[in-house]
């Protein structure tokens, strides 16, 4: 949700439909608003986006091995936004840079944008002011009434540490009440608002509950009951024979009706009724709903009234409240044109900054590649290049010829030839005289990558090495003084490659796999390798409709692998309700029995509290119990040498069934598992 959009024009704070920037958007709200009216309504705002201009241009000098608008912008992604879920996957990199022509900032859960550069005598940079009624928005959490040093961490293990935090905190859900003159008026699983008089305390022997007994107007009986040893609060909420309003739910204990620990007990009609539709927030231990709820509150009394961005005519077409009302009005209750306002004023803020980057980065200066063929000459592949293959490699060459960086998306199914593509751009930037860097989100996948390149580069003489956090000692020292001096020409790795103390000759070239798992930060970081901005080309597995594609890819170009290499079996996906896990693990042994293997994989490591989700050690025990040693288990959170010794087993066949979270990746090949 985009709060503001501003620029910063000769001392001056405008709209952004105030300056040119907006004419690069022409379209832009027609498209978002396609995409909101073929996607599902969001139910909470992921992340958001700020575009502001520094008018004054200045080159980034350099600061040890990252130039200054790089740590910046990577303190502002990573520290202040946490853009995992990328608002602009792939793009965020290029803000680094953008200076030139701009900047791009980008803040978590508001638009109100965070200063992205700090002044610096040395280097001459200027800050990008806010304007200064945004700064309330901006000051710690503290600076709400009831939030001291006990509510810290819970609110900080939510994300909450400023007031426009909380103003974005939307609810999951809302519970409805329905306010009952008397109890023969409610159904028992209900959730109610009615008076009671108190009429009887009943304390429970050991730990058993306290019970206040509560008639209503009807002389209906009810049971308000309470857990836990200390009786003091609920006798001083409920004093015998004064009336009270209760909200909670109406449940039945033997034959008695009983609310058990009531949501609000209140000694006025007009409080309890106030609570007929009441937001459910998500929480963190040490927070209640009421606590939040009234923190809540207090941010959004603080939210200014801004002067609507978006454009009138859709807003009317669309009946959308303007963005002070809309954030009011989704904490209130499930409010669709509230939500779909705030989900479009995200998109349209993503594609505003998405804009500029690619206008950027056309601008920018980088290295053309333009390679012999002497190198991928020599691949001698065991296939034949699909044509979707083909004609990605030529779009890719296409790119790397130009001054100015590509930034390609490779977007293709598991098993359509994504890394054959990759390989043929590495080497034609090795043939350029220039190294390639492949970055893989995990471990496993880096070392798979590996094998396969240096398979499949066997004949050409290019370097490949291989740079993971577990490298040590000489080993490592060698790899890093080949990357120096140009000797090592590829790269594959993980985080490990864009450290601080690992410098490269003239990396020209990065490829990123799942590029969706890394942050901007450490994208920024690789990017910064170069002499020059290197060419960049991200790949992913994931399908992507056309809409999101140009929603949230929209400064990438992108190539498809829509055709799958001969030979390959289609794919069978089958959705199996839980309650037929018996059925599955069946089929499971089944196919194991032909000789096949398998993977299951679970989205947790183990089992949490109140989390309702598959964890991979508990299913691990339940089929190893089936399936005996062929059985082997693999998580983010296991030694290095035991998740190898379990993948060499699996890879090897001596194990036919992999138990795995998602540290796998869907990368990860073993044929005979299918």
């Amino acid at each position: 949700m985009t709060d503001w959009l501003y620029a910063e024009e000769s001392g001056g704070v405008r709209s952004a439909r105030d300056f040119d920037v907006v004419e690069l958007a022409e379209g832009i709200h027609l498209r978002a608003d396609i995409f909101i009216r073929n996607c599902q309504r969001t139910q909470r705002p992921a992340h958001d986006v700020c575009v502001f201009l520094i008018q004054q241009g200045f080159e980034p000098g350099n600061l040890g091995l990252a130039p200054f608008p790089a740590i910046a912008i990577k303190e502002a992604a990573d520290h202040e936004i946490g853009l995992t879920r990328a608002a602009m996957p792939g793009a965020e990199f290029q803000a680094a840079k953008s200076v030139f022509m701009g900047a791009i900032g980008v803040v978590h859960n508001a638009a109100l944008a965070t200063p992205a550069f700090e002044a610096s005598p040395k280097h001459g940079y200027s800050r990008a002011m806010r304007p200064d009624r945004l700064n309330p928005l901006f000051v710690a959490a503290d600076s709400l009434k009831g939030v001291g040093t006990g509510l810290a961490r819970p609110l900080e293990r939510l994300g909450l540490t400023r007031v426009k935090d909380f103003a974005y905190h939307l609810p999951d859900r809302f519970v409805t009440r329905r306010a009952v003159a008397d109890l023969d008026q409610a159904s028992v699983g209900e959730n109610v608002v009615v008076g009671l008089t108190p009429v009887e305390y009943r304390s429970s022997a050991g730990r058993g509950p306290f019970r206040v007994l509560a008639a209503d107007e009807a002389g209906n009986v009810c049971a308000i009951t309470y857990f836990g040893r200390n009786t003091g609060w609920a006798r001083k909420a409920l004093p015998l024979g004064e009336k009270r309003w209760i909200a909670g739910r109406l449940d039945q204990y033997g034959q008695m009706l009983q609310i058990v620990h009531p949501d609000h007990v209140s000694d006025e009609s007009g409080l309890a009724l106030g609570q007929l539709v009441e937001p459910v927030y998500p929480l963190s231990e040490g927070l209640t709903q009421g606590r939040l709820a009234a923190l809540v509150h207090q941010a959004l009394e603080r939210m200014p009234d801004l002067p609507e961005w978006i454009e009138p005519g859709l807003a009317d077409k669309m009946q959308w409240p303007l963005w002070r009302d809309a954030l009011e009005l989704a904490h209130r209750s499930e409010h669709a044109a509230a939500r779909d306002r705030l989900a479009y004023d995200e998109l349209l803020a993503n594609s505003l900054a998405l804009m500029l980057v690619r206008r950027d980065n056309r601008a920018r200066a980088g290295t053309p590649l333009h390679g012999d063929g002497s190198l991928r000459g020599k691949l001698k592949l065991p296939f034949g290049l699909t044509g979707a293959q083909s004609r990605a490699v030529r779009e890719i060459e296409g790119d790397l010829a130009q001054p100015s960086p590509m930034l390609r998306l490779l977007q293709g199914d598991v098993g359509s030839g994504k890394t054959v593509v990759a390989l043929e751009a590495m080497l034609l930037a090795v043939e350029a005289g220039t190294q390639a860097a492949l970055l893989a989100p995990t471990e496993i996948l880096a070392r798979q990558h590996h094998e396969t390149l240096t398979r499949m580069a066997a004949g050409t003489g290019a370097t490949i090495a291989l740079l993971t956090g577990r490298d040590k000692g000489r080993a490592r020292e060698s790899i890093l003084m080949g990357l120096l001096d140009g000797s090592i020409q590829i790269v594959v790795g993980t985080h490990a490659i864009f450290q601080d103390a690992v410098a490269y000759k003239n990396l020209a070239l990065v490829v990123i796999d799942e590029q969706h798992r890394f942050g901007v930060g450490q994208r920024l970081m690789l990017t910064q390798k170069g002499r020059r901005a290197p060419h960049c080309l991200a790949m992913t597995a994931t399908p992507i409709p056309r809409t999101l594609t140009l929603a949230q890819y929209g400064e990438m170009d992108v190539s498809r692998l829509d055709e799958m290499p001969p030979g390959r079996q289609p794919i069978d996906t089958r959705v199996v309700a839980i309650e037929r896990l018996g059925d599955v693990i069946g089929a499971i042994g089944r196919h194991l029995e032909s000789g096949s293997q398998a993977y299951w994989v679970c989205p947790m490591v183990r089992e949490q509290e109140n989390e309702d989700l598959a964890a991979a050690e508990a299913r691990y025990a339940e089929l190893k119990a089936r399936f005996g040693d062929s059985v082997v288990l693999v998580h983010g959170q296991l030694k290095g040498e035991v998740k190898d010794a379990a993948m060499e087993r699996f890879a090897s066949g001596a194990a036919r069934l992999l138990v795995a979270t998602t540290v796998i990746e869907v990368g990860v090949d073993v044929p005979n598992a299918t």
